[in-house]
């Protein structure tokens, strides 16, 4: 855990260079809009699963460490063939967790959020997923259990593995010539993320296309039809905390609502998307079925309003660069608290930026439970150790965001849900 909070420190700066690069290069050479709020929510969204994944919120059914002590058949020496085993390894589990997320109704939830940018670029790499708390495809390692690769070598390489992947999420580079027949490469991956017919649920490889080849799941990108990218029932909102939940919610009602015990019981291993016949009918739900012909998600934000939720994003990896810095002093239980408070505020300044006036009272909690834990700890974590000024700093950005939001409530959204079909981009 605080191995992982120290590789994120250094990691989450790089990332936000990269992000930040690549925007950047299209706006300046390509002239391609730069849409803030998506890149906000799509960082937003990464700082969430870095919160879930550095306190350990998911349990494996059957764990790996399991697997390595009671079915490892050899053990590999070589330190080089170990690597290389763990790394394919992974890479096949990953294939098939994927492809297996693609495909079935519940395991669609925890990875819809990845899918639910209408752009595709680098920050929508960011997208991970917080609403999967138990892991049931540790199984796919299995091989590399069998062969003796030793747990920490896995949690060596898995985020290796997971970073390598950021890269190919972008619309500025073409076919790669042979390599696109050995490594996932942009234009894969642009197939994945497109929701054209003739895309849909195809190249489900992380860095190995040729799984997909050997499977039957891939598709080159043809140059007559360009990718149209997000999810065919769209997420219409910043916040990724509610993107997260999005599906899973839809399941549950469809659920309640089906008349027959047959379908309340089968909508959760059904394909992805399907619905009970009659409660389709009685609650139908928006879906894209024309990609070429559809109003992307944008909200008619003021530059002041961007500008500020590009302030709140930014404290807000002030505030977790502390966090993983500092996760072991911080301990149990403060590091919960700590992770949740994350959580409130990334929840309360997407809403504002998705205009909601609830907004304003996301912000007073975000305030009262900020006060509360400094009152209750004595400063700010502990943060008064390393800085004098710390806890007077939070305090002060608390009242600030506070008074910022109540703001633009009352001046900008002022009560109006609608959400305007043009957006004021910088």
């Amino acid at each position: 855990m605080e191995t992982y909070g120290k590789i994120l420190v250094i990691a989450t700066p790089i990332f936000l260079l990269l992000v930040l690069s690549e925007k950047l290069y299209g706006w300046i050479v390509r002239r391609d809009s730069f849409n803030s709020m998506d890149t906000i929510s799509s960082m937003s969204s990464g700082c969430t699963n870095s919160i879930k994944d550095v306190l350990q919120l998911s349990i494996s059914i059957i764990s790996y460490e399991w697997m390595y002590q009671n079915l490892a058949v050899y053990k590999v020496e070589s330190s080089i063939l170990v690597g290389i085993i763990a790394f394919v390894s992974l890479d096949l589990s990953g294939y098939w967790v994927h492809r297996l997320s693609h495909q079935i109704n519940f395991f669609w939830n925890k990875h819809a959020i990845h899918h639910s940018s209408e752009e595709f670029n680098l920050a929508c790499a960011l997208r991970q997923s917080i609403s999967s708390f138990v892991s049931l495809f540790t199984i796919f390692l299995l091989p590399a259990a069998l062969l003796g690769v030793e747990p920490k070598i896995i949690a060596i390489i898995a985020p290796l593995h997971l970073f390598a992947q950021l890269w190919y999420h972008t619309v500025y580079i073409n076919k790669m010539g042979f390599l696109e027949k050995i490594i996932v490469t942009p234009s894969h991956h642009r197939v994945h993320h497109a929701i054209n017919p003739e895309y849909m649920d195809k190249n489900h490889g992380q860095i190995f296309i040729f799984w997909d080849k050997l499977f039957g799941t891939f598709q080159e990108e043809l140059p007559q039809v360009p990718p149209v990218y997000g999810i065919t029932r769209p997420a219409r909102t910043w916040n990724p905390i509610k993107i997260n939940f999005q599906h899973l919610w839809l399941m549950i009602k469809d659920a309640y609502y089906a008349q027959s015990w047959k379908d309340k019981l089968r909508i959760w291993g059904m394909p992805t998307g399907w619905r009970p016949a009659d409660v389709a009918q009685r609650f139908p739900e928006h879906k894209i079925n024309d990609p070429y012909h559809f109003e992307k998600y944008q909200t008619n934000n003021s530059n002041l309003m961007i500008g500020w939720s590009w302030f709140q994003f930014l404290t807000t990896l002030l505030l977790m660069a502390y966090f993983f810095g500092n996760v072991a002093k911080i301990g149990t239980p403060n590091m919960f608290y700590y992770g949740g408070f994350i959580f409130l505020t990334v929840f309360s300044y997407t809403e504002l930026m998705d205009k909601n006036p609830y907004a304003l009272a996301w912000e007073i909690l975000r305030l009262v439970v900020g006060f509360g834990l400094i009152y209750y700890l004595g400063d700010w974590f502990g943060i008064n150790a390393q800085y004098t000024w710390g806890t007077t700093a939070v305090m002060a950005y608390l009242v600030l965001s506070a008074l910022a939001t109540t703001a633009f409530v009352f001046f900008e959204i002022r009560g109006n849900h609608a959400f305007s079909s043009k957006t004021l981009q910088v």
